[in-house]
């Protein structure tokens, strides 16, 4: 009887279910990570912006920046190009930005799409600088941002806000985050509007002038169920609408995108992390003449299509190693349709466009050797560039000018490899060297652009960029509450696209020799009880290297010496929180001759929280409290600025 009974129990004991644990995530970060100048925002932070935007949450990472320092609410879409460490000159992103392992940028013209990733809906922005050849690593010559969803627990069953400011500007936003079985789902969306401020100063007003409106709303769904015990499914599905009114009535800018992705996530013995995804996206401009207020330029459509994939395998190879293997795809195929105006009327129409391709190989190791954790990848990548077209007709559609570009194709291959060195349990030392590549977007081949009075021409001839670098630093925890970085590290991009000066009212992108930058930046973090306090600084020598031309030596447009972030924080208990941000950017030149500075600013902002009963907060937030004068652009004498003194006030509901 005994026995039988102990047999039952086993068999008991065996019959118990394994337990299945979803996360909404991919695999784990490697080992050797810490390798590379890496900061992470986590959601606490993300969710005390002033102005409640994503770029203004990715800030707080001294170094980084836009074309322009206007935000996704005064600046136009294509300029909301990210760059890393100076390596800037022109709009087009540098950094790679992964939502949950999916490309963000869009495909014809490169730039992010910062209304649709609300930052509230976001567990965390890992910032990685430098370049990488892992996954979707062509394209990352500046550096990698990866954005990590919330998750149910993160979010509560419900959440929602809704504020408005002192012009009389709304926000709202919602999720809707029921556990369902063992997975989640995830209904979000966002609702921004408002009449926004003059971007032109007082002295240069016109009757044409007015403020720079805006209007822009996403929804999406995402889903995270579990396959088998150790495979997840993650699916999304997301629409947005960006409007937006700049400098003069008429001045209408806009992008709109469906996208839609599924993963396949496994962390057993053999993990594995398969994605697709497709991306539908769309811009259109009208550009208003400064000088007759009539339009000039209809650009009624730039349809682009965005195509890609993923397969990444980590195989079982021991515990000291964790070795990555995989291929990936993308496609990016678009053309601009574009109605140019003489007089105020319709003098013709253009088009152009192409597909541009990649398809990369990549492996890479992570070996441990005690204190010693060693790192090595390569990439290789197969670019085409095809189809690129341009024509011209009359407004009775006779061909003015048709020109078929020639197909162009090749290999390029990339490389990285780093070490971590464990002094102690407070220190870690830390030195890698890499290379990379980033391909002309089809915007910077086929398409030409003007900001009065300055127009810059496009080029189908551009070649690859090519990244090389290397770093050293250090991570210091001298006790747990208290971390302090320091990196050093000196990047170069041969043959980097600039817009480059031919006469007082024209550019061109070109291949220039390349763009250096060495530099210093600096990250801590602190806590002491409820108060804490975050800071990250850089400083950055970058010039351009084009030998017989009058930019050789000079510093890149729009690209800062300093940069320097703080935010303090307080939070005596759970139902308050107070936090104040000071935000530094040095001087950095209009363009690329330097011969006209924006000058240095720097902007202070706070936020506050504080419960009122049950599930509904008060919010308070405050953008550039001194109201200090932010100069965006200076284009031969016309001025644009950036969010002045703003405040707002609303509530937030949080049901767990």
């Amino acid at each position: 009887m005994a026995a039988l009974a102990c047999a039952s129990s086993a068999q008991a004991q065996e019959a118990v279910p394994e337990p299945i644990i979803v996360t909404g995530r991919g695999l784990d970060t490697a080992p050797a990570d810490p390798a590379y100048s890496v900061q992470t925002i986590a959601r606490e932070q993300l969710l005390i912006t002033a102005s409640g935007r994503l770029e203004d949450a990715l800030a707080s990472v001294a170094g980084f920046q836009q074309f322009r320092r206007s935000d996704s609410r005064s600046s136009n879409p294509s300029a909301q190009g990210i760059t890393l460490r100076a390596l800037g000159g022109n709009a087009t992103s540098r950094t790679l930005v992964l939502l949950d392992g999916v490309p963000q940028a869009d495909p014809f013209f490169g730039f992010i799409p910062f209304s649709a990733i609300p930052p509230e809906q976001l567990a965390s922005a890992r910032v990685q600088r430098g370049g990488g050849s892992g996954a979707f690593g062509a394209g990352a010559v500046a550096g990698t941002i990866d954005l990590a969803s919330a998750d149910a627990d993160q979010l509560g069953l419900f959440g929602g806000t809704a504020l408005v400011d002192d012009r009389g500007e709304t926000e709202l936003s919602g999720t809707l985050a029921p556990k369902i079985g063992a997975g989640f789902a995830v209904i979000s969306g966002r609702w921004d509007r408002g009449r926004g401020f003059f971007t032109t100063p007082a002295s240069e007003r016109v009757p044409a002038t007015v403020r720079a409106r805006y209007e822009s709303w996403s929804v999406g769904v995402r889903a995270v169920a579990p396959l088998t015990p150790d495979i997840e499914l993650q699916a999304r599905v997301q629409l947005f609408r960006d409007e937006r009114t700049l400098r003069f009535a008429g001045a209408d800018t806009g992008a709109r995108g469906e996208d839609a992705s599924v993963r396949l996530v496994r962390r057993g013995p053999w993990q594995f992390d398969v994605l697709g995804y497709i991306q539908k996206r769309d811009f259109h401009n009208v550009v208003i003449s400064a000088r007759t207020f009539l339009p000039t330029l209809d650009q009624r459509a730039t349809p682009a299509t965005g195509l890609g994939g993923k397969i990444e395998l980590r195989p079982p190879v021991g515990t000291a190693h964790v070795l990555r293997i995989g291929a990936d795809w993308r496609s990016a195929e678009g053309r601009t349709e574009e109605s140019p105006y003489t007089n105020g009327r319709i003098s013709g129409y253009r088009s152009a466009g192409g597909t541009n391709s990649d398809v990369g190989f990549y492996a890479e190791d992570d070996w441990t050797l005690g204190a010693l954790v060693l790192t090595a990848g390569a990439r290789a990548d197969r670019w085409t560039v095809r189809n690129g077209a341009f024509e011209d007709l009359t407004t009775t559609g006779v061909v003015r000018s048709a020109i078929a570009f020639p197909n162009r194709a090749g290999w390029n291959g990339s490389f990285r490899g780093g070490a971590v060195f464990n002094v102690s349990s407070t220190l870690a030392l830390r030195a890698s060297a890499y290379t990379g590549l980033r391909q002309p977007t089809l915007n910077e081949l086929y398409r030409s652009f003007t900001v009065f009075p300055i127009t810059t021409r496009a080029n189908a001839a551009l070649k690859n960029e090519r990244l090389r670098g290397f770093e050293g630093g250090f991570d210091w925890h001298p006790v747990p509450a208290v971390t302090f970085s320091a990196t050093a590290f000196d990047n170069k991009v041969r043959d980097a696209i600039a817009n480059v000066t031919i006469d007082a009212t024209t550019r061109e992108r070109r291949n220039v020799g390349a763009v250096a930058a060495r530099g210093l930046e600096f990250s801590g973090e602190a806590k002491s009880g409820a108060f804490s306090l975050i800071a990250s600084a850089s400083y950055t020598e970058a010039k351009v290297e084009a030998p017989g031309n009058a930019l050789n030596g000079k510093r890149p447009a729009q690209t800062p010496r300093w940069a320097v972030s703080a935010t303090a924080a307080w939070r005596p208990r759970a139902d308050l929180t107070l936090a104040f941000t000071a935000r530094h950017t040095g001087t950095q030149f209009e363009d690329d001759l330097e011969t006209t500075a924006l000058p240095p600013v720097t902007v202070f902002n706070a936020f506050a929280q504080v419960l009122l009963a049950g599930p509904l907060s008060l919010i308070l937030r405050a953008e550039n409290l001194t109201d200090a004068a932010v100069v965006t652009r200076n284009s031969g004498g016309s001025i644009d600025l950036g969010t002045p003194r703003t405040l707002w006030a609303g509530v937030r509901v949080a049901l767990r």
